[in-house]
């Protein structure tokens, strides 16, 4: 055996033991293009457990729309991959581009302060249930969702000094 078949089959082995809320449900490992790859390891070199597969809508964990991230299809990669001990998320396009990365915060309480009170301050009484870190070549933003006691719910994309950039009201 190939010690890059190897590594896929090691690799498909690791994402299949994951147990991260967001998961590609196309189980079929891809290899990207050299250029892409090598594109992907020059920005993360310290990147554990990689996973390439095709880029698919359905299970995104990002909202792309509130975003506002290019377009994308499925001759597009995402590649999900462990750093600095968070599970990360990032997507580049057939041409090798990066589009953008994310992962999850997993603890609310490490939000910047401004972060924190731009949603408390906005949306009292709302909760935060979940955080996304967002990540593109010009801006770093956090993907919020809180809700309430009527189980109203906003979503919120805001900077690191808590702009709200863009909002989504769901009753």
């Amino acid at each position: 055996m190939k010690l890059r078949d190897f590594l896929v089959i090691g690799a498909i082995a690791g994402f299949a033991a994951c147990s991260e809320p967001y998961k590609a449900t196309d189980t079929s490992v891809v290899v990207a293009p050299d250029g892409t790859v090598t594109s992907f390891h020059n920005q993360y070199p310290n990147a554990s457990n990689v996973v390439w597969t095709r880029y698919d809508a359905a299970v995104v964990p990002i909202d792309w729309e509130l975003a506002g991230w290019s377009a994308m299809d499925n001759n597009d990669y995402l590649v999900r991959f462990d750093m600095d001990n968070e599970n990360y998320y990032a997507w580049y396009d057939d041409s090798g581009n990066w589009i953008g990365t994310a992962y999850v915060v997993k603890d609310v309480k490490s939000l910047p302060e401004a972060v924190s009170k731009a949603v408390y301050d906005k949306y009292s009484g709302y909760t935060i249930s979940t955080v996304n870190r967002e990540f593109q070549k010009d801006r770093m933003v956090y993907e919020i969702e809180a809700k309430n006691a009527n189980n109203s719910r906003v979503k919120l994309l805001v900077d690191g000094n808590g702009n709200i950039i863009k909002e989504k009201v769901k009753s």
